[in-house]
């Protein structure tokens, strides 16, 4: 069988060297979306090495400057000389099409990075040394890192940082992912952001897991999709509390009406069951197996927000020589995890037991558990607390603090939420 030729458009390639040549201007707009390695002929990349590099050094690259930088490093003869380079003027009557024919260098280099990636995947398959969980996530990052590089420039001049935010802002703004807690979401701006590693920490018992399904539901009902990595609660446990929030009943009774035949909880049953929510309840998961999941599901389903819950259980695979080492690398996965999504992961954190020692329990951001990393990783720590747990007498019974320790974009402070104790759920509070 005769080998095939790889995918590549060689008058594509010199439409854009072309445009460059006739209209220093249009390298702008090229930079940040090509690179060299994109064209299949080499004498093309070797052209378009030598306009950026112009570009770089703020030389306009017309055909004299690029002959000349290509004559300085003994490559103009390889191209094929100047006449190549006004051959290639001459074939372009205008610069206006440059962008769409550099989306076609593009698309074609992609094409072939991914026949490349498929001979990487295939020589994986018959390597038997490694682990095979260790062979899945290489053959995953392969074909991931084709998708990274698309999205993924070299330094980019702030001229153009500018044009893109602007049209990013005006056409296609950037979406927020709402927690539904109106407080909240107007300190965040409309929600979190994508790729926010978000941290949601407190003490056993005030309610971390009960608020991040609370999270989760309020998106469902928004038709957005949430994945749930459950390292402490069962799936079935996850869903009676859905269930609970959703009845405004107690939880411990939704086993029971199940076995009833209680229409309003089957009816709740029903409503759950076309809900964009994803768990996954996997024991003991590694860091590994949790962001392969995570990004075959996103693949699927498109989803608005991770949860993980919760840090300190997910293992790292790397063997650290300590506890602080493995959570730091855990926290850096989670926040590369949502980097590379583009949606935000709420991780939950325990936190130290130093709190209970206070005279006034409210948690702090030195409270952490396990590592400093945590704090630096994250774009966004909230605690909980809830004055009922250390004061029964307290007037503020049911009513919850969320403290905004650190937010990246934004100020600190707190928010009041209510927590109803029966369904272990929170409300927005009227006021």
């Amino acid at each position: 069988m005769s080998e095939r030729t790889p995918p590549a458009n060689l008058a594509a390639e010199r439409a854009v060297l072309g445009a460059c040549l006739l209209e220093r201007n249009a390298i702008v707009a090229l930079a940040p979306v090509l690179t060299a390695d994109d064209f299949y002929l080499q004498k093309h990349g070797l052209i378009y090495a030598a306009m950026l590099a112009c570009y770089h050094e703020r030389t306009p690259p017309d055909l004299a400057t690029v002959a000349e930088r290509l004559r300085r490093h003994a490559q103009l003869d390889a191209i094929g000389g100047v006449v190549f380079l006004s051959d290639m003027v001459a074939e372009v009557p205008t610069a206006v099409h440059a962008l769409y024919y550099a989306e076609i260098v593009s698309r074609t280099a992609t094409l072939r990075r991914l026949i490349e990636a498929g001979g990487k995947v295939t020589a994986l398959g018959y390597n038997e040394q490694d682990a095979l969980e260790v062979t899945l996530d290489q053959a995953e990052q392969t074909i991931f890192a084709i998708t990274q590089r698309q999205r993924g420039s070299d330094f980019v001049p702030l001229e153009v940082v500018v044009s893109d935010y602007f049209e990013r802002a005006t056409q296609h703004p950037e979406q927020p992912t709402p927690t539904g807690f109106y407080d909240l979401d107007r300190r965040f701006n409309g929600g979190w952001r994508p790729g926010n590693l978000v941290l949601l920490a407190a003490r056993p018992g005030m309610g971390k897991t009960g608020l991040a399904l609370s999270i989760a539901a309020n998106l469902a009902r928004a038709g957005r999709g949430v994945g749930i990595v459950s390292l402490e609660m069962s799936r079935d446990e996850l869903l009676e509390r859905l269930v609970a929030m959703h009845l405004g009943q107690d939880l411990r009774h939704v086993q029971q009406q199940v076995r009833a035949g209680d229409r309003a909880t089957l009816d709740a049953l029903g409503v759950m069951s076309s809900a964009p929510i994803y768990i996954d309840d996997t024991p003991a998961p590694t860091l590994m197996e949790l962001r392969s999941k995570a990004r075959r599901l996103h693949s699927q389903h498109q989803l608005a927000l991770v949860i993980v819950d919760y840090l300190q259980l997910l293992v790292d695979d790397s063997r650290p020589v300590s506890r602080v080492e493995e959570v730091g690398r855990i926290s850096r996965g989670l926040k590369t995890l949502a980097r590379e999504l583009q949606v935000p992961v709420l991780a939950l954190s325990q936190l130290n037991r130093a709190i209970e020692r206070r005279l006034t329990p409210v948690p702090m951001l030195s409270d952490l558990r396990d590592s400093g990393s945590l704090e630096q990783d994250a774009h966004i720590v909230l605690f909980i607390h809830r004055e009922e747990l250390y004061d029964p007498n307290t007037a503020k019974r049911g009513i919850a603090e969320l403290i905004v320790a650190k937010n990246r974009n934004g100020p600190i402070g707190s928010e009041l939420l209510r927590f109803v104790a029966p369904t272990t759920g929170f409300q927005n509070l009227q006021r």
